[in-house]
């Protein structure tokens, strides 16, 4: 095997991390191109190290050129000499990133159950984690979202997704690909411009980079800083609205004035995920966080659910507009 200085630095990281434990039974998601291709290779190099089982589950939405792209992955998978296990779409996924991205790890997550794999890797980069800042900022996210692509998170209750390359540029892997003779199997769908990240990747990302060429590196720092500190603030607001909850699903108000705004609004937005059918907006939160200094009686219009938050003396509460 020939040792290059990505392995060293992938190695290193997971002896830092454990992100990827001695002897754990590993699923890799391969779709095909650069990153993931990367991914494998370094995984299966690095096994011998640390003792990985390994398989290759590639995810085959039903669009056009997808059959191709996994008989591709597939022939990797025999090259590798690894178990090959193909998710394939009954009928094809709408064409969204949101609808393939949530389709793609329910598959994953059940073909690691089925076949007792207690992780599955993917491929992305510090280059993504720059681009899902950028996408999430532009959505309008807090802290939580500028840092949602994280190394390492639940896929199901008995499957964790971890992601080891999010310290690797994207150049990096097309040059490990280069170096290593890998066979990367180009998209047409990664560079329609229809798709929001691909318009960030072509687009946005090379304009910032002109203005400051590590960009990128910032960019994806700053979304590990906004990780860290969104976890913080939200175990704060835990504590403080287990205190102010009740079971009543009244919620005391007047101990919420001797509160900075920024805790404010995540201790009401705990409560409205309690009480809402769907996550409540930013203009949501801020109506009832009016209702904390507000005259008693004062109300919100409805929200989803059809559910209105009026002040009761010294709580607000819940007011079900249907069962008035």
């Amino acid at each position: 095997m020939n040792w290059s200085l990505l392995h060293a630095r992938v190695h290193q990281h997971l002896k830092e991390t454990q992100l990827l434990p001695t002897g754990q039974r590993i699923l890799v998601a391969v779709s095909g191109g650069q990153d993931s291709l990367c991914l494998g290779q370094l995984l299966l190099d690095l096994s011998r190290r640390w003792q990985w089982r390994l398989a290759i589950a590639h995810c085959n939405h039903g669009w056009s050129g997808d059959e191709a792209i996994a008989d591709h992955v597939c022939r990797i998978a025999v090259t590798w000499q690894l178990p090959f296990f193909l998710c394939a779409a009954e009928t094809p996924i709408k064409e969204t990133e949101a609808a393939a991205r949530q389709w793609r790890y329910q598959e994953l997550g059940a073909v690691a159950i089925t076949e007792q794999f207690s992780i599955v890797v993917t491929g992305h980069t510090l280059s993504d984690r720059a681009e899902t800042l950028l996408f999430n900022l532009a959505r309008g996210s807090g802290l939580g979202g500028l840092g949602a692509l994280t190394e390492r998170r639940s896929l199901t209750s008995e499957v964790s997704l971890v992601r080891p390359l999010l310290t690797v540029h994207r150049d990096e892997t097309a040059a490990f690909c280069t170096d290593f003779n890998l066979p990367i199997y180009e998209d047409t769908y990664n560079h329609n411009l229809r798709f929001s990240r691909n318009r960030l990747r072509q687009q946005v990302l090379p304009e910032l980079k002109v203005i400051n060429s590590q960009a990128e590196q910032h960019l994806a720092q700053t979304a590990i800083i906004s990780q860290a500190e969104n976890d913080y603030l939200e175990a704060i607001a835990a504590e403080h609205f287990a205190k102010y909850f009740a079971a009543d699903l009244s919620l005391q108000r007047l101990p919420l004035r001797q509160i900075h705004p920024a805790l404010q609004r995540r201790i009401l937005k705990q409560y409205l995920i309690q009480l809402l059918p769907k996550q409540p907006s930013f203009q949501q939160i801020e109506a009832c966080r009016k209702l904390i200094y507000a005259p008693n009686r004062s109300q919100t219009s409805s929200f989803s659910g059809d559910i209105k938050f009026i002040v009761n003396a010294e709580y607000i509460v819940p007011l079900d507009k249907m069962k008035k």
